[in-house]
C-alpha cells in the first residue's frame, strides 16, 4: 500500500456535484492499494497514519500526532499512485490491485484509523471525485507499507541468523 498524506486545515471530496466526505483539521490521505496487500497491512499503515508525529507542539516541533491534536480524516482511493512510467509516456497500472481487490482494503484502513477514536470521512471508490484542499504548512508525507514489509523481513532475517550461531 501507498499513501501520499497531506496535513490539512481542511479538505472535502465531491463526486457527481456533491460533497461525499470532509474533514476540519486533519489529514487528506490518498491511498493506493498494490497487488497482493493485506488487510494486516492496511492495519499497519493506517496506525503509522493515527500516530505519525507531523503536527506541531507548543513549541512548533513535530511532537503530535493525529491523535494527540483530535484531527479527523479524509481517506481517498487512489489506484494511479502506483503507475508506473519507465516506458512509454502512457502510464501502466499494472501494479495497483484490482478493484474487487483493493476496494475492500481502503475499506479496512478507514475501519482501522476508527480504531484509534478518530473521525473519517472517505470518497467513492471507483468514482470520478473532485478533491479541495488547504494544506496546513504544507506537510506532505509519502507512506509505502513496501518498506515496512521489507525492514520486517530484513528484521527476521537477521534474527533467524542469530539463532543460528
Amino acid at each position: 500500500m501507498r499513501a501520499v498524506i497531506q496535513r490539512v486545515s481542511e479538505a472535502s471530496v465531491e463526486v457527481a456535484g456533491a460533497i461525499v466526505g470532509r474533514t476540519g483539521m486533519g489529514l487528506l490521505v490518498l491511498l493506493g492499494v498494490g497487488q497482493g496487500d493485506s488487510t494486516e497491512e492496511a492495519r499497519l499503515l493506517a496506525e503509522k497514519t493515527a500516530r505519525l508525529r507531523i503536527f506541531g507542539d507548543a513549541e512548533g516541533k513535530f511532537n503530535q500526532s493525529l491523535c494527540d491534536v483530535g484531527g479527523g480524516a479524509l481517506v481517498i482511493s487512489q489506484f494511479t499512485l502506483y503507475a508506473d512510467t519507465r516506458k512509454g509516456r502512457r502510464p501502466s497500472f499494472s501494479d495497483a490491485a484490482p478493484p474487487n481487490l483493493a476496494a475492500p482494503l481502503v475499506v479496512a484502513y478507514a475501519e482501522a484509523l476508527r480504531t484509534f477514536g478518530l473521525p473519517v470521512a472517505t470518497g467513492v471508490f471507483g468514482a470520478m471525485m473532485r478533491v479541495a484542499l488547504i494544506n496546513d504548512g504544507p506537510v506532505t508525507i509519502i507512506l509505502s507499507t513496501e518498506t515496512q514489509s521489507a525492514n520486517v523481513r530484513r528484521q527476521a532475517s537477521s534474527s533467524t541468523a542469530r539463532q543460528r550461531r
